[in-house]
């Protein structure tokens, strides 16, 4: 009789074979199915024979023997894993260890033992698992050893495609169950059997939320927290929405620009490299938050701070103001200084009041404003219809209004004055090459020279005023 350790090295040695031959790259997709399926069944039960070799062992004596700390160690350095693998294995483990009665010796039945019978014949792995027994094994004792039990079997019988439901007939079966399956299952099994549950958790949660703020590093700070599920569930709801910004808006390929000839095509209506919006979905989800932040700060349902609208003081040196975008700029809650086009930016966006000091004594502070009215917002919106950059589709509603010449600089507030600018483009406005300047009330845009390389002014074609329909003519040419 082999040994289990000669059954696997035969088994390493098929799989060697399989590999070194080059045979699977010449695979049909009907024969790369069957390959994934089989190897599928190999890999839950490689993984049931680590999990059982290590419920079965001593964790302490097992893995000190070897000159390891802990079983962790051990799995990390024998599995080449990480200390993440090694910690589910573990995990594993204890779920269907069986301890041994003390006077006889027996085995006793593990604390899952379906569960277990399930893994040892490949209808689960680890991950499947895991994934089954979490919502239970977190109400602890709430949930007793008999419900506990009968779970295990609903559980063991799901993962394997049967129906949960007892007296189901035989053609009710199921496809065999993901570890997704199991733990959406196993969530609903805590509920019913825990209904108690929920105060304990949600008392937790609330104990456990927080969000700090770390120290600035190369001029970002690191943000962590917990949040709860409902602020989750919001903030992603903001985020999405303005990730998503195409729900009503424009078709593709976007905004079109033209010269003289509104009919003449424009070949730089396009983005055949994906160069005009380069940023991660990270980064996406960090700009869409500044959105919403912004949005909020401007309501007038937030609350005030000292009988007032939360204003955004900052403090930039007169001799900065003077050489334009040049210079650095102090925002409160934020340590150490900013670029002053930091502060010229926010100054666009929403309750802002400057404070002007020359070597140390304030020599101007200008009037808190909300910049742009509701009203003019509203005008400016119907007009320009969403982000005046090309090819990108924010609606204009969920845009900031931005200063074609700067108010600092004299610009006047008004419609003539501004254009609909998301966070990102507003924000990057100063380096990105892009140029804005109105003509008759009307915005244009002038392009980098890897967009444009004659650098010609141009007018978004949503921005131009109504024409007449054409003739069904003109639409046949």
């Amino acid at each position: 009789m082999n040994s289990p350790v000669a059954t696997l090295d035969q088994v390493v040695a098929d799989l060697d074979r399989v590999l070194g031959a080059d045979s699977l790259a010449a695979l049909s997709d009907a024969e790369r199915m069957h390959v994934l399926r089989v190897a599928g069944e190999a890999l839950r039960r490689v993984e049931a024979v680590v999990v059982e070799t290590v419920a079965t062992a001593d964790p302490v004596d097992f893995a000190q023997g070897l000159g390891c700390r802990n079983m962790n160690e051990l799995l990390q350095r024998v599995l080449r894993t990480d200390a993440r693998g090694a910690a589910l294995l573990v995990k594993a483990a204890r779920l269907v260890t069986r301890e041994t009665e003390l006077i006889t010796g027996a085995p006793l039945p593990a604390r899952w033992p379906a569960l277990r019978a399930a893994l040892l014949d490949g209808a689960i792995g680890v991950s499947g698992l895991l994934a089954a027994t979490a919502s239970i094994e977190r109400a602890g004792t709430r949930i007793g050893a008999t419900d506990r039990l009968h779970a295990d079997v609903m559980l063991a019988d799901f993962a394997r495609g049967a129906s949960a439901v007892d007296g189901a007939d035989a053609g009710d079966a199921a496809p065999p169950a993901t570890p997704e399956d199991l733990r959406l299952f196993g969530s609903e099994i805590a509920t019913i059997l825990d209904p108690d549950g929920a105060e304990p958790d949600d008392r937790n949660a609330m104990n456990s939320r927080y969000l700090t703020f770390g120290r600035e590093r190369d001029g970002v700070f690191p943000v962590r927290g917990n949040l709860l599920p409902e602020v989750k569930a919001q903030l992603q709801q903001i985020i999405d929405a303005q990730l998503n910004p195409k729900v009503s808006g424009p078709a593709s390929p976007g905004v079109a620009f033209t010269d003289s000839a509104p009919d003449d095509e424009d070949p730089f209506n396009s983005d055949p490299r994906n160069v005009i919006d380069s940023r991660s979905p990270a980064q996406k989800r960090h700009d869409a938050l500044a959105v919403a932040l912004g949005i909020a700060a401007r309501h007038e349902e937030m609350s005030t701070l000292g009988g007032a609208a939360p204003t955004l003081v900052v403090h930039v040196d007169a001799n900065d103001v003077a050489a334009g975008a040049a210079g650095w700029a102090r925002i409160p809650g934020v340590e150490g200084p900013v670029p002053a086009s930091v502060a010229l930016h926010t100054a666009c966006v929403g309750a802002v009041q400057r404070v002007l000091f020359d070597e140390g004594r304030i020599v101007g502070i200008s009037v808190t404003d909300r910049v742009f009215t509701v009203h003019q917002r509203r005008a400016i919106v119907a007009r320009d219809k969403e982000c005046l950059i090309p090819g990108c589709h924010v609606p204009a509603s969920w845009c900031e209004i931005h200063h074609v010449t700067e108010h600092a600089r004299g610009g006047p507030t008004h419609t003539d004055n501004g254009v609909p600018l998301c966070w990102y483009h507003h924000r990057s406005l100063e380096y990105s090459g892009w140029e804005i300047r109105m003509d008759g009330g009307v915005p244009q845009i002038r392009g980098p020279a890897w967009w444009d390389p004659a650098r010609r002014w141009r007018t978004p074609r949503h921005s131009q005023p109504s024409r007449a329909a054409p003739e069904r003519a003109d639409l046949r040419a």
